[in-house]
């Protein structure tokens, strides 16, 4: 099988890389903005450079697509947060460039890289043992949060697709909840933590003041590559959740921080955050607070009974290694998944500015 994956060198498609090696007789074409060195897992995939916001990306990616017997969407960006136009051009644009291609070139096959943020919101207290999200729960997503916006906006492109060509590409949705490994640990402090916090001080977090109603879908980077390749052997078309468990909640984050928990609202978390969003003190757009405490849990038996799949990590385990990762600045040698350091994270706020509008190099 030729297999096209866009963004390929970030969180999940790095962990489906490392699942493509397991010795499936794939050839597998690797697209994104910075192609990494040819060390394991990229050597697995031939690369191609080339950035999805250009304004002729569908026409740059119709020689890499043509003869694919599948095309998985991964690629999405989620800095520079202030520029909100950029993340549109990725998220929307991008995928727009991506349906066009294929369409263009016959390729059979779309796995769209979707998500849990596409969900409109759950109750406003989720139990963890309530009946859960299906994948019928309605995909308006949430307005203050350009993630959830290009989310449900390339949802919609897909549906037009469709429903513009009901003989054309078969198209798989993987919704899944917050996606971790170790390896992410560094991406995550860079997007998480400002530039002058080392990682260290999360070994030494003297408590955790969140929310205490906060109840969230996480799954394994592995586990979602391996609902990838379930999707792709089996031609699998529609939506599918993705998620283990339990649910996340504050509790088993202060117990993987080792650190009390403490009750703040999150209406006063979402002032601070705002506040020191507005002032480039830390990277984290307020919305994603509004999205952690609005995202439903997830039901995911359709994954379950019609791709043979179950997560092998539990979400207890998957949050304990994310935490470590990010306390020891774990990463990946490629572009986005790179080593964070103070140092380097300072000299680049003085040469480019904050992640948040830093132009792209």
């Amino acid at each position: 099988m030729r297999i096209v994956i866009t963004g390929a060198s970030g969180n999940v498609g790095t962990a489906l890389l490392d699942r493509l090696d397991d010795g499936d007789d794939h050839a597998v074409v690797g697209v994104c903005r910075r192609p990494p060195e040819a060390v394991p897992p990229y050597d697995r995939a031939t690369w191609v450079p080339l950035d999805l916001t250009a304004p002729d990306a569908a026409l740059a990616l119709r020689p890499v697509v043509r003869g694919a017997d599948a095309v998985v969407h991964l690629a999405w960006g989620f800095q520079p947060s202030h520029d909100t136009d950029h993340l549109h051009r990725l998220g929307i644009d991008g995928t727009r460039a991506v349906l066009n291609a294929i369409e263009a070139e016959g390729v059979p096959h779309l796995v769209h890289m979707s998500s849990a943020g596409a969900y409109s919101p759950g109750p406003d207290d989720p139990d963890p043992a309530a009946a859960r999200a299906t994948e019928a729960w309605p995909t308006d997503g949430i307005d203050s949060l350009a993630y959830s916006v290009e989310k449900v906006a390339a949802e919609r492109l897909l549906d037009e697709h469709e429903r513009a060509h009901p003989d054309g590409v078969a198209i798989a949705r993987l919704r899944p909840g917050l996606v971790v490994q170790r390896r992410a640990g560094s991406a995550l402090l860079r997007y998480g933590l400002p530039a002058f916090v080392p990682a260290g001080l999360l070994h030494h977090v003297p408590l955790l003041a969140l929310d205490r109603g906060l109840a969230v879908p996480v799954v394994h980077a592995s586990d979602v590559a391996d609902a990838i390749v379930r999707v792709l052997e089996r031609r699998a078309t529609g939506p599918f959740n993705l998620a283990a468990d339990p649910p996340v909640t504050r509790d088993l984050i202060a117990d993987a921080l080792g650190a009390p928990a403490v009750h703040v609202s999150r209406g006063l978390l979402r002032l601070a955050t705002a506040l020191s969003w507005r002032t480039h003190l830390q990277p984290v757009d307020p919305g994603w607070l509004d999205l952690a405490y609005a995202v439903p849990l997830l039901d995911t038996g359709r994954a379950r009974r019609e791709l043979g799949w179950a997560p092998a990590v539990d979400a207890r385990v998957a949050l304990a290694e994310v935490i470590h990762g990010m306390a020891d600045a774990a990463c990946a040698p490629s572009p986005p998944l790179r080593r964070r350091s103070v140092r380097e994270e300072l000299v680049s706020l003085v040469r480019r500015g904050p992640v948040t509008q830093r132009p792209r190099p």
